[in-house]
């Protein structure tokens, strides 16, 4: 196992220091009760990894303990305070992963350095979210895999309007509730292969590929 951890200059310092401000108390906040009921979902679609992987957002590693054994990961988080918190994660897990401080929008990959992104409950908290994606579209391979695992807004009215109500006060902090990301995959030019509804329609998993 191999924790690189090299920093890169990040120019978001605004959203850099929410999130390392938020690490020493993410665990917490994240809930054992949620990531207890999401796990095999989380596997099921981690089990998907192969070949040259990006996983966008490590965060303090909540993630790792679902990863399927003897897979080469580089790993990328805007906050150095959430890597650290990973460290112990990373150093358990069965195979490598090799972390970096970095930007989504800042990313040194050269295009098409990637077979497959992965990302978990990430988009709902990147300030632009189509550039973002936009960015994985680059450093995928032609025919690269998009797997995303998230949160996002709902076409239901009642929780519609809950969510944008709740994310008046929740980007404060952190995520926003009422994404569009399925919408938002489409716009930086992904063709979207699946959608599958975790809960209702506001926690679901999205594959999607670089068409070519």
């Amino acid at each position: 196992c191999c924790a690189a951890r090299c920093s890169h200059p990040v120019a978001d310092t605004v959203t850099q220091a929410k999130w390392d401000k938020m690490a020493p108390r993410f665990d917490g906040m994240a809930s054992q009760g949620a990531e207890r009921r999401w796990k095999p979902h989380k596997q099921k679609l981690f089990s998907h990894m192969q070949g040259r992987i990006l996983f966008m957002a490590l965060g303090t590693g909540l993630d790792i303990p679902a990863f399927p054994p003897g897979q080469n990961i580089t790993a990328i988080d805007i906050s150095p305070k959430m890597l650290a918190e990973a460290e112990k994660r990373i150093a358990a897990y069965d195979g490598t992963i090799e972390a970096h401080v970095m930007d989504v929008h800042e990313m040194p990959f050269a295009d098409g350095s990637f077979d497959q992104v992965f990302t978990s409950c990430t988009f709902c908290s990147v300030p632009q979210p189509i550039e973002g994606l936009k960015a994985l579209y680059h450093v995928l391979k032609p025919g690269g895999e998009l797997l995303m695992f998230e949160h996002t807004g709902s076409r239901v009215a009642p929780f519609r309007a809950m969510m944008d109500l709740m994310t008046v006060l929740s980007e404060r902090v952190g995520p926003a509730m009422n994404r569009d990301t399925t919408g938002n995959v489409r716009a930086a030019g992904f063709e979207i292969r699946e959608v599958e509804n975790i809960y209702l329609d506001v926690v679901k998993t999205i594959r999607a590929v670089k068409a070519g």
